[in-house]
């Protein structure tokens, strides 16, 4: 079989079972490299042997992480058990990339001051609904129009880790951005329509079952791309969220310039919400499980009152 009729099988079969887009592409990656590495032969015709010398290659001369290594496991589980219908087995001996423990890059209450005071803009509030609300950066950037509840302020969290959905709760503070920023979107929404565009792709089979909801308001991101793009199921124009990466490329260059050692990444606006090394005793009213009320003294806050804060202490940076 023809590597890319191979790779196509694959995606098919992901697809069948719902599987997230960043799955599949995860996947497809490993099994094209595994197959790369064993000179494009068939994989029909590969087995358990090759699958150990795959795994060793990762562990021993590319010494990838552990993390890394069980991914690459998992997409080949995937091919040999759900497309090609076989078992692997006799991996027990296979030399296993060293699990490390390390402690995450944390940031101090003052350091996400002074990040948050290097973004502006949409920016400023993607970081600040992250460390407001404890939302993972796709989280944040998959975010809905009808999922954001002004009136119980809440966000709703759609296909989270897990494929499950949830609540969080956001600050105050944010109230008035997060309008600004939807009165935006509006905007450019209602020029899209004159144009005849202002569609999004919609979850699983929704577009058939709600023929006219990509161009409903309520389904468009809270963050949307400034390009549309083709989308390559339907071959129609789309518009999808803001990409990941350009985040992230701005949080770099923000850690940057507010002075700060830590290679600090989108993750570490999180961790400060709910790590024991971020602080002793830190605890947060607006964490990432279920919504529960919030407490009326940080109302205007992005964090908790600490002591210093009670006496006069700085305010989180506006936008």
């Amino acid at each position: 079989m023809a590597a890319n009729a191979f790779i196509q099988r694959l995606r098919q079969t992901i697809r069948q079972r719902h599987y997230s887009r960043r799955t599949e592409k995860s996947y497809a990656g490993w099994v094209r490299r595994f197959v790369a590495f064993h000179r494009y032969r068939d994989p029909a015709l590969l087995g358990t042997a090759e699958v150990r010398a795959y795994l060793t290659h990762l562990a021993v001369r590319q010494q990838v992480s552990a993390s890394t290594q069980n991914q690459a496991f998992s997409a080949l589980l995937f091919l040999f058990r759900e497309v090609l219908e076989r078992k692997v087995e006799g991996l027990d001996d296979t030399p296993r990339a060293k699990s490390a423990v390390r402690l995450p890059v944390v940031l101090s209450r003052h350091e996400v001051r002074a990040l948050l005071g290097r973004l502006r803009g949409r920016l400023w509030l993607i970081a600040s609904l992250m460390y407001g609300s404890g939302l993972r950066l796709q989280e944040c950037l998959a975010l809905r129009i009808k999922d954001v509840d002004f009136g119980r302020r809440v966000l709703v969290v759609r296909d989270g880790k897990g494929r499950k959905d949830r609540e969080t709760v956001f600050p105050g503070k944010l109230m008035d951005p997060l309008r600004e920023q939807l009165q935006r979107v509006r905007s450019r929404h209602d020029r899209d329509l004159v144009d005849g565009r202002g569609a999004v792709t919609l979850p699983d089979a929704l577009e058939r079952k709600y023929p006219r909801a990509p161009w409903e308001l309520g389904w468009h991101w809270v963050f949307p791309a400034s390009r549309e793009y083709v989308d390559t199921r339907t071959g129609l124009l789309r518009r999808h969220h803001l990409h990941p990466t350009i985040v992230q490329r701005i949080l770099r260059g923000a850690v940057r310039a507010a002075g700060i050692a830590k290679p600090a990444t989108s993750h570490s606006l999180r961790l400060l919400l709910r790590h024991p090394h971020a602080g002793v005793g830190l605890r947060h009213p607006y964490h990432s499980g279920p919504a529960r009320p919030s407490r009326p003294q940080h109302d205007h806050d992005l964090h908790p009152r600490d002591e210093h804060r009670e006496q006069g202490g700085e305010e989180p940076p506006g936008r």
